[in-house]
């Protein structure tokens, strides 16, 4: 239970600082950043979405309670770190382009997997989580 945890907070902490600090950059609009929009075919428009969206995920993974929002957040990363990685292999960019995406999807992946019971959705009476056809 205890490693659990530790494995918890130590990608959860590391998950929060690559999505605020990507948030910042793709919000600042750097010159990169556009460039690299630019090679992957989206408007520049998209990074300012992408910068407030990351952010507000971090604050909601962090924030103790609300469930159901933590789960959305999660499914947003999840999205948003694949999507990048997708992007980038369909533009036929190098291994090393697609890095931190994959590190981002990773870390929200055991972040996700290891977090505790008061920071998960509770099933409803009678729905073995499980068995679907129960629901």
């Amino acid at each position: 239970m205890k490693r659990n945890k530790i494995i918890y907070w130590i990608s959860t902490g590391w998950l929060a600082l690559g999505m605020v600090s990507t948030g910042v950059v793709q919000l600042s609009k750097a010159q990169t950043e556009v460039e690299a929009m630019n090679h992957l075919g989206y408007p520049a428009y998209l990074l300012t979405i992408l910068g407030v969206w990351k952010i507000l995920g971090v604050l909601a993974v962090l924030a103790p309670r609300f469930p159901l929002l933590k789960e959305w957040a999660y499914a947003g990363f999840f999205f948003a770190m694949s999507g990048a990685t997708l992007s980038r292999m369909a533009a036929g960019d190098s291994v090393d382009k697609m890095l931190p995406s994959l590190l981002l999807l990773l870390l929200t992946v055991v972040s996700w997997y290891f977090r505790p019971a008061s920071r998960r959705c509770s099933v409803a009476p009678g729905v073995s989580p499980a068995d679907p056809t129960t629901a």
